[in-house]
């Protein structure tokens, strides 16, 4: 794999000369999504679905390209995929669909896992508050992997929802949503995926993977902020109350009534972010032009080496199950002597190396590593040995000085 070729279509790390290594958070944009995003603004700038005229017509045809761009990348039907603003409200979106189509009752049971994002325990808790359910988090191992058979502990006949992180935006684990997806069909219990971290590296079949839901984000994949992706089973949604109203969602109205749009616009309210969708479209683009088979394999590669590499440090704590068959490419660690968010500005400053320190909005699983968070270096198929390089001997350097 070439990987100069493509790092020359992303312009920022020649000139700012930067080592990019909070892939986890954002992946950096080839000039491509930009170019298409500015095509939006300077060629065709006008809402979608409204007008007749042919600016109106050429932006809703390339709007309407991403969902089935998307279907074709996910393997799912084109009115199965909503555009929404990001993961997170993809998440509360099926929430509130949810909790609008009275699917729960009281006592009913949710079960998430303890390495969850914020944005897979927040709306969960806020509807066991609202509704008097129960919430059930499935722990990991020692080795950081999840515990399947503590799962199986867990669940009830009263178990209507399972809901993981497909890869976890910490330690990385690789959840088994296979046999979860086995599980909770035993159980008949909704299961949604949050693929945030796994959709950018992986090739996701949404016919073979089991979920009902699969949430993902446009930012982790090379996209623009903005737009996210939530792909749910079309009787489900047709099944499912909306959860905003207005716009395109809407078929008829009546001073007495209004009836709901087809799949997917009854889930597209208003005006939507129409150069992020025409960016998300390049954004697929370009990894079908890599090859998202191409992306896993240089991303192991890296992970492997990154691996390998920073274990030879003394003073260095790692919290990942350090596999690449069992972790997606994340290191999350400390350095012993040294305040995690110091160690993160002193790598920004002395080798321009960019890397996330904190709670990373996980703060249940971190917390219980260091209450004062921890370090966090993420690789995506851009990446190279040189900068793992480059990172571990300002490590190994800043090991030294502080252990004088």
């Amino acid at each position: 794999m070439n990987i100069d070729k493509y790092r020359k279509d992303f312009s920022i790390l020649k000139e700012k000369k930067i080592i990019y290594f909070d892939n986890a958070a954002t992946s950096l944009k080839p000039r491509q999504v930009i170019e298409k995003m500015n095509y939006y603004y300077e060629k065709c700038p006008a809402n979608i679905h409204r007008g007749i005229h042919q600016l109106s017509q050429e932006a809703s045809v390339i709007y309407e390209e991403t969902h089935e761009k998307l279907s074709d990348f996910f393997n799912c039907k084109p009115e199965e995929v909503i555009l929404t603003n990001n993961s997170t409200d993809s998440l509360n979106m099926i929430m509130y669909m949810l909790y609008n189509s009275n699917y729960f009752k009281k006592g009913d049971e949710i079960i998430t896992s303890v390495y969850e994002h914020h944005a897979n325990i927040v709306p969960w808790q806020y509807l066991c508050q609202k509704l008097g359910l129960v919430l059930k988090f499935v722990e990991i191992k020692k080795d950081f992997t999840y515990d399947l058979a503590d799962l199986e502990r867990k669940i009830t006949k009263k178990t209507k929802l399972i809901t993981v992180a497909h890869i976890s935006n910490t330690t990385a684990t690789i959840a088994p949503i296979k046999k979860i997806s086995e599980i909770a069909k035993k159980n008949n219990c909704l299961f949604v995926i949050d693929g945030s971290q796994s959709a950018p590296h992986h090739k996701i079949d949404f016919k073979k993977i089991g979920a009902d839901f699969f949430v993902c984000t446009a930012h982790k994949m090379l996209g623009p902020t903005g737009v996210g992706v939530l792909i749910g089973k079309r009787n489900l949604l047709e099944k499912f109350s909306p959860v905003r109203f207005g716009g395109d969602m809407i078929k008829n109205v009546t001073f007495k009534k209004s009836t709901w749009n087809d799949l997917p616009y009854k889930f597209e309210a208003g005006t939507p972010n129409i150069s992020g969708a025409f960016g998300l479209s390049a954004a697929v683009d370009y990894i079908n032009y890599v090859g998202i088979d191409n992306i896993l394999k240089q991303d192991k590669k890296l992970l492997e080496y990154g691996i390998n590499e920073i274990l030879k440090i003394d003073n260095i704590v790692c919290y990942n199950p350090l596999d690449i068959k069992k972790q997606g490419p994340i290191l999350l660690f400390n350095l012993k002597g040294i305040n995690c968010r110091e160690l993160s500005t002193l790598l920004d400053q002395t080798k321009n190396i960019a890397t996330r320190a904190g709670m990373h909005c996980a703060e249940p699983i971190i917390s219980r590593f260091d209450k004062n968070g921890v370090t966090r270096a993420s690789f995506y198929f851009y990446n190279t040995k040189e900068e793992i390089d480059v990172f571990i001997s300002a490590l190994k350097f800043i090991n030294k000085k502080i252990n004088l």
